[in-house]
Parts: structure tokens; sequence; C-alpha cells
């Protein structure tokens, strides 16, 4: 017997300025977040973009919020997000993990890993301030698919 496999479109909310004042209120939340320039756009193998990392959260002690927060400081050592928050505006939005759990059986990391292969699917690269690779998803048998909105960016 065959699962069916199901598409899930996402769209991204509202971008907010990358300033504390945003990213406090997000303790407590796990999921992932997108740092984005407000005006640079990164030409990438296939395509541009302004997003610059794809991050998470991966539980509420850790939340969002902090891993934001680590990322505004410098505290988080990502020097690209530092260096590009000195010389212009950036912007963030998030995906709260709670609200795919019903359809994402795996791990908040291996959603991670998804989005960051579907980026590279999509733009030839992993988004210019990440670091590290994806492939741990492709372990798996994905039963749910994201149609990703990297319009979003644009």
């Amino acid at each position: 017997m065959h699962k069916i496999m199901s598409i899930i479109s996402i769209y991204f909310d509202e971008p907010r300025p990358f300033e504390a004042v945003n990213i406090n209120p997000l303790g407590g939340i796990a999921g992932l977040y997108f740092v984005f320039s407000k005006s640079t756009f990164i030409n990438y193998p296939f395509d541009t973009s302004r997003l610059l990392y794809i991050g998470m959260s991966e539980k509420r002690t850790n939340s969002i919020g902090s891993r934001l927060i680590g990322h505004f400081g410098g505290k988080s050592k990502n020097v690209g997000l530092v260096n590009y928050r000195k010389v212009e505006t950036l912007y963030f939005t998030y995906i709260n993990f709670d609200m795919l759990k019903k359809n994402w059986i795996y791990r908040i990391e291996d959603l991670e890993s998804y989005f960051i292969l579907n980026f590279v699917e999509h733009f030839g690269v992993y988004p210019i301030c990440n670091n590290k690779t994806g492939f741990e998803i492709l372990n798996n048998v994905i039963d749910t698919h994201f149609k990703i909105d990297w319009n979003y960016f644009k």
C-alpha cells in the first residue's frame, strides 16, 4: 500500500526589522527563521535572492528569539550576518514549528535541512551565510513536501 504524498505551500509572514525589539517577543518559540537583506540581492548561480541565512531553534529553551539575539549581537559568531548588519538593514521572518508538526513527522533539524536543500535546488548553493549541509534528511523517506515561496525574498 502506498502512502499518499502531501504537498504543503509555505508562505512567509510579514518581514520584521532585525532589531532586538522585534526579536524579544519570540522567546519560547521553536522553529525556522530566515534572515535577509533589505536591498542587497545575492547573485546565486541559478537566481538572485535577498535571503542570507536559514536557521533553526530546535527547542523552546533555545528559542527563535534567543537564536536571533545571538546573531544580532554577534554571540553566534556568524561573521557574515554581523557584517551584513553593519552595512544595511536586515529583516527576518520565521515559521513556528508547532504549525507544521501534524504534517512533518521528523525532527526540526530535518526540516531545516529540507529548506536548505530546497534553496540549493532553486538557487544552486547554500544561502551565503549558512555553512552547513543538509544531507541527513536525504536518509529519510519524506511523505510531506513543501512548496516554498522563495519569491518572498525577491
